[in-house]
């Protein structure tokens, strides 16, 4: 076995990969690279019954969108290629011939009719069938057939599978990173298929001889896999080959707590479970995550460095990652959490980079071209980004920045609009006409020296002119607004408020 760290990301596709699939990935990737190892992109595609046309280009691209690309795999081949298992067939059947010569397996003749008796008849005296030691010699199979028996249904072209063959009354003794030690009867294990009818193997089978052919290391996998670990400890035990280290993590829960977070609780919830759209699923990256903000929250849905520290980078993830501190028991998904994590990272996104995705997002609407061009929308952005998640809250927190309010908030008006501030409001026009030097700090600096200087209260003349200009109550700094949207914007908005109001 290499003595190089080498982990690989195994998924099936059989539609788009879950974000427990993502968080699988991640750790994987940020174990490989904490110790300068490479991580393995394999595609299990054995089962075509149930391949989806697309989901493999799917899973390359939200590994990508993530940033956590994969060293070897489909299109970055290696020397341990190839890399989908449909295309490896060809290995599978002489691994499996090779354990019925050693007496680990056998080939079994059964078919599904009279495996489904025996279900039935074990149901109908409220027990369990379990194709093991326990009634191996009375089916039809290798092992309770004659040797001659066995090579002419072989050569007639009987249909067959081979099988694990079981031990019978031993303790596993099993060792898992996250879980520690295991302890496993083989008395309750069944016979596994390992490879099937129509010549492929089955996951156990094509898994094992994958992991030893790619020389992996460590086989870090979610909590669904546990139960696989004795049968794939066993065949590497059979094979006579050194067993990676196995890691099997917490699974992702419900928001609620209770039972595996699916699809569903997305749908009535409000939040993606995918990492990309697949047909009417939207994902995170078009609903507005930044991957880093993804990738930050996933790596701590069931691992913690230990520490306060919660913002981490993906550098800073790689350093900080171990496997002991991954824990046993499941991790909560917390839907508000991801979208604190997405804050966090708009506010730290380039600005030039949001101004864009900004233009972007409000390319259909009606908006004067002259509020359209980079340079404005970008010290829009930075003025009002504070209280956004998402680049999408962008318009509904500064709208005012693009057209002239239509309307004003009806409880704002009826408490700031009195007798007396249209006349107000009409001396404010005119101080702001006479200002030539209209920035932010010039335009506060004359307006607030005239309130002075006027013996007004501040409360009679800052209130209604956030109205007019807003449409609302709301918004940064009023003369940063004002500054930005320009003069001749200001007074257009003030002289239609008090022909309005």
């Amino acid at each position: 076995m290499s003595q190089n760290v080498r982990v690989r990301f195994a998924p099936s596709p059989t539609g788009p990969l879950h974000i427990g699939g993502i968080r699988t990935a991640l750790f994987n990737y940020l174990f490989a690279k904490k110790n300068g190892g490479d991580f393995i992109l394999r595609i299990e595609d054995t089962d075509q019954n149930r391949y989806v046309e697309g989901a493999e280009k799917y899973i390359i691209d939200a590994l990508n969108w993530c940033n956590i690309p994969f060293d070897e795999g489909p299109g970055k081949e290696g020397k341990y290629g190839p890399y989908r298992q449909s295309e490896r067939k060809h290995l599978y059947k002489k691994y499996a011939e090779e354990l019925i010569q050693k007496e680990f397996a056998y080939y079994a003749f059964d078919t599904a009719e009279n495996l489904d008796f025996h279900r039935k008849d074990h149901e109908a005296k409220r027990k369990t069938f379990i194709y093991n030691w326990h009634n191996r010699l009375k089916l039809d199979n290798s092992l309770s057939l004659t040797e001659e028996e066995t090579h002419k249904k072989l050569n007639d072209g009987v249909p067959y599978v081979i099988r694990f063959k079981t031990p019978q009354n031993q303790k596993l003794q099993l060792n898992d990173i996250v879980r520690g030690n295991i302890e496993i009867d083989t008395n309750i294990l069944d016979d596994k298929v390992l490879y099937k009818s129509d010549g492929m193997p089955t996951y156990h089978l094509a898994n094992i001889v994958d992991d030893y052919l790619m020389e992996i290391t460590h086989v870090i996998r979610g909590e669904e896999w546990l139960p696989s670990l004795a049968l794939h400890k066993q065949l590497y035990d059979a094979f006579g080959w050194q067993a990676p280290k196995f890691a099997h993590l917490p699974l992702i829960m419900k928001p609620v707590g209770k039972g595996k977070l699916s699809k569903r609780d997305g749908e009535k919830l409000g939040f993606p479970v995918f990492p990309l759209s697949w047909n009417e699923s939207v994902g995170y990256k078009e609903t507005g995550y930044f991957p880093e903000a993804v990738v930050n929250f996933l790596a701590f849905l069931g691992w913690n460095p230990g520490t306060e520290q919660e913002i981490f980078s993906l550098e800073e993830l790689i350093n900080q990652f171990s496997l002991e501190r991954v824990n046993k028991s499941g991790a909560r998904f917390d839907p508000d959490k991801t979208k604190w994590y997405n804050q966090h990272y708009l506010q730290q996104a380039d600005v030039n980079i949001l101004a864009d995705s900004f233009l972007h997002n409000i390319s259909n609407r009606e908006i004067p071209s002259h509020f359209l061009n980079k340079s404005y929308v970008a010290q829009v952005v930075t003025l009002i980004k504070e209280r956004a998640v998402f680049i999408e809250d962008l318009w509904n927190l500064g709208d005012y920045f693009f057209i002239t309010p239509e309307n004003y908030n009806e409880k704002a008006t009826k408490k700031q609009w009195k007798e007396g501030t249209a006349d107000i409001m009409k001396q404010v026009t005119a101080i702001i006409e006479a200002i030539s030097d209209f920035t932010s700090e010039n335009v506060e600096a004359i307006v607030k020296n005239w309130i002075g200087e006027k013996e007004l209260s501040f409360g009679k003349v800052m209130p209604p002119l956030r109205l007019v200009i807003v449409g609302d109550m709301k918004g940064p700094h009023l003369f940063d607004i004002i500054a930005l949207i320009g003069k001749e914007e200001s007074i257009k908005r003030i002289k239609k408020a008090i022909t309005t109001l």
